[in-house]
C-alpha cells in the first residue's frame, strides 16, 4: 500500500476520489443510484458514504420513509461540490485544438433586457454566424436579478448591471451608458435648443420598469430642484417606452445605447434619430456600466470564452468603454 499524503502542516492530503463520489452521492440522493453510475457495488458506495461522513463530519444522506433525503449540510455542498469537480476535470482534460466553428452545434441562452437585444442583438447575431452559422443565440428575459440561472447552467451569460450576483460569478464590462429624455419629432421640447428642468417637468413622462417602479434617480435629483415629474404611463422595458415617445406627447428616459442603432450617433445634446429627438437631462445622473457576467464552471470552455470575446469585440466597436 502506497503511503498516505501528507501535507506540509501535518494534516493527510485529502483523498480526492471521495470528491467525485460526493458530487455523484448530492446529484443522485442514493446509495444504489450513486453506485450505479460509478460502476461500484452497493456496499462499496456504502463504504464510500462512511468515509464522507468520517470527512465531512455531517449524516450527508439520512432515511426519510423508504428514500433517502439530503441533509442541510449537504444541500449547501451540492454546487460547490458539483463546480469543484467541473473546474478539476477542465485542468485535467487533455488540451484539444481550437474548436471548428464552422460545423460546431451549439444554443447560448443569454439572460439580457429588451434595450440591450434591441441595440446589440443584430449586431452580436451577424459576428456570431459570420464564424459559426450553425450556433443558435437564445436571448432570455430579465425577470430578475440572480445568478440562480448562471449557477444551474440555464444560462450562459448574464447582461446588466452588476448586483449581488455571488462571490463565484465572473464580470467584464462591457461598456458605459446613461439615460437621455427623448420625445417625438415636432414635440415643443424638439424645438428648443437646451431642455431645462423647468421645461423638462412640464410635460407628462412614460416609465420603463419591470416591477412597475415610478421614480430613480432623475427624480431625487429634480427633487433636490423643488421639481417633480408627472408619471403618466409605466411600461416593462425601454424600447416599448422609446415606442411610446414617438407617439404621443411624453417624454421617455431611455438609455443611450438603446439610440445608438437607430441611426449614425449625433453629437448631444440635441440630435435626430429617426422618428424621435434626444437630448441631454437637465440633471446630472451617475453613468451606468454595463457587464457580461458568466459562471467560473464555463471559464475554460473555449467555445465560451470565443462566445464572451465575441461579445466584448461587439459592444466595444458599438459603445466604447
Amino acid at each position: 500500500m502506497s503511503e498516505q499524503l501528507v501535507l506540509r502542516s501535518g494534516m493527510p492530503e485529502p483523498d480526492l476520489n471521495l470528491l467525485i463520489a460526493l458530487d455523484v452521492l448530492l446529484a443522485d440522493g442514493s446509495v444504489i443510484g450513486a453506485a450505479r453510475r460509478l460502476g461500484l457495488s452497493a456496499s462499496a458506495m456504502s463504504r464510500t458514504l462512511t468515509r464522507l461522513r468520517e470527512v465531512t463530519g455531517d449524516p450527508l444522506l439520512v432515511r426519510a420513509g423508504r428514500g433517502m433525503v439530503l441533509t442541510p449540510h449537504a444541500e449547501a455542498l451540492r454546487q460547490l461540490t458539483q463546480n469543484a469537480v467541473h473546474e478539476a476535470r477542465a485542468v485535467l482534460r487533455p488540451s484539444t485544438t481550437e474548436p471548428d466553428f464552422s460545423t460546431l452545434q451549439r444554443t447560448f441562452t443569454i439572460r439580457a433586457n429588451d434595450g440591450f437585444v434591441d441595440a446589440l442583438g443584430a449586431s452580436l447575431i451577424a459576428a456570431v454566424a459570420a464564424v459559426a452559422p450553425l450556433v443558435c443565440l437564445r436571448f432570455a428575459p430579465k425577470l430578475e436579478k440572480t445568478a440562480a440561472y448562471l449557477r444551474d447552467g440555464s444560462a450562459d451569460l448574464e447582461i446588466g448591471v452588476l448586483s449581488e450576483m455571488g462571490p463565484e460569478v465572473r464580470v467584464q464590462a462591457l461598456f458605459r451608458d446613461r439615460f437621455l429624455g427623448v420625445v417625438r419629432q415636432g414635440h415643443p421640447l424638439a424645438m428648443e435648443r437646451e431642455v431645462t428642468a423647468v421645461r423638462y417637468t412640464a410635460f407628462g413622462h412614460v416609465v420603463a420598469s419591470r416591477h412597475g417602479r415610478t421614480s430613480g434617480p432623475v427624480d431625487e435629483a429634480l427633487a433636490a430642484l423643488g421639481l417633480e415629474r408627472t408619471i403618466v404611463a409605466v411600461v416593462p422595458s425601454f424600447p416599448a417606452a422609446l415606442a411610446v415617445a414617438r407617439g404621443s406627447d411624453l417624454i421617455a428616459l431611455v438609455p443611450a445605447s438603446l439610440l445608438s442603432n437607430q441611426s449614425e450617433p449625433q453629437e448631444l445634446p440635441a440630435s435626430t434619430i429617426a422618428t424621435a429627438y434626444a437630448f441631454e437631462l437637465p440633471v446630472k445622473t451617475a453613468e451606468i456600466t454595463v457587464s457580461q457576467m458568466w459562471h467560473p464552471r464555463v471559464e475554460v470552455d473555449p467555445v465560451h470564452r470565443w462566445l464572451r470575446q465575441l461579445m466584448l469585440t461587439v459592444c466595444r466597436e458599438r459603445l466604447p468603454l
